[in-house]
């Protein structure tokens, strides 16, 4: 929703894409499109990206110059009880974007990886030039394998292709299964919040507006060949095709229980804790580096936690009635 808003804002035409599955309520994805109707340069269409024919169609009818795709089933612990929905939506639906982008002459494709790939990787910073092959749950697995689908795209049709690795995203009309629609929720009720791994957990939270930000900047700055990649010592942060992958985060890691305290003050209210262990899919710790980012289009997120949370627990007691709750 809101890199739509920001591309009609500036006068950019537009289709939206979503299926409206049922994976958490379907009002919400409704009041979000809600949202859009005023802008004029923005249309909807109902659509399973994972239809190919159907996608097809739409790419020959529009003729897209640019495409960003933030369409995936997303959620690691969903993909431990039904993996076919991750195969079909995050790598079937995926080839199908690549395919159409191919076909209709797309400039450039931008598209939703995450800090999930990075898996059993310790080594703090995360960054673009690590190691990714070792994901501890499927979701992370479609995302690297997003990227794989990417760079052979870019490497044999010349599609320009950029990943951004999403690290903890938060803030206003976000999706009910994440953590600070469900701590908000079990806030307001009394409910004890579940924190996982005994609280010993940090995420490198960041906030939609600088999520926007970064796929806006680099939407402009379509991905080109490095000449500086090696094929005797490839570096997996650089391609000698068109493809690029960057991290988004706000380069700040923040403990749960941080999290959950500057939560807490903004919706005025708190509640016990439920000390539970370590999730399977889940990471102790999340952390990016946000150099080649910043390097490559002049920005990096820096959205303060209490800013963030705090524009987040407004729209939460906005839309969340008592009655709702």
């Amino acid at each position: 929703m809101y890199t739509a808003l920001r591309l009609a804002e500036r006068g950019d035409s537009m289709v939206g894409i979503d299926n409206l599955n049922d994976y958490y309520p379907v009002r919400l994805k409704e009041d979000r499109l809600k949202q859009l109707e005023s802008q004029p340069n923005f249309r909807f269409a109902e659509l399973d990206i994972a239809d190919g024919a159907a996608l097809n169609a739409l790419f020959q009818q529009e003729k897209f110059d640019r495409v960003v795709h933030l369409a995936a089933q997303a959620g690691v612990r969903y993909s431990l009880t039904n993996p076919a929905a991750y195969i079909q939506s995050n790598l079937v639906g995926f080839g199908n974007v690549l395919e159409a982008c191919r076909h209709h002459g797309v400039q450039h494709l931008v598209y939703a990886s995450s800090s999930s790939v990075y898996g059993e990787n310790a080594s703090m910073p995360f960054s673009e030039h690590d190691n990714v092959d070792h994901p501890v749950s499927l979701y992370a697995a479609t995302k690297k394998s997003n990227e794989l689908m990417a760079h052979s795209y870019s490497h044999l049709y010349g599609l320009p292709t950029t990943g951004l690795r999403f690290f903890t995203v938060y803030g206003p009309w976000g999706r009910p299964d994440m953590s600070p629609i469900l701590f908000a929720t079990a806030i307001m009720k009394g409910q004890p919040i579940k924190v996982f791994n005994h609280g010993q957990m940090q995420r490198d939270f960041t906030y939609i507006d600088d999520i926007v930000e970064g796929v806006i900047r680099t939407l402009d700055h379509s991905a080109t060949p490095d000449p500086a990649f090696d094929r005797a010592a490839p570096n997996p942060a650089i391609s000698s095709a068109p493809y690029r992958i960057y991290n988004i985060g706000n380069h700040q890691p923040v403990a749960l229980l941080t999290f959950i305290d500057t939560l807490e003050q903004a919706l005025g209210k708190t509640t016990a804790k439920e000390m539970l262990p370590l999730q399977p899919g889940d990471v102790p710790a999340t952390y990016a580096n946000t150099e080649a980012l910043h390097s490559a289009v002049g920005f990096a997120p820096s959205t303060t936690l209490a800013h963030g949370l705090g524009q987040f627990a407004d729209w939460f007691h906005s839309y969340y009635t008592p009655t709702f709750l």
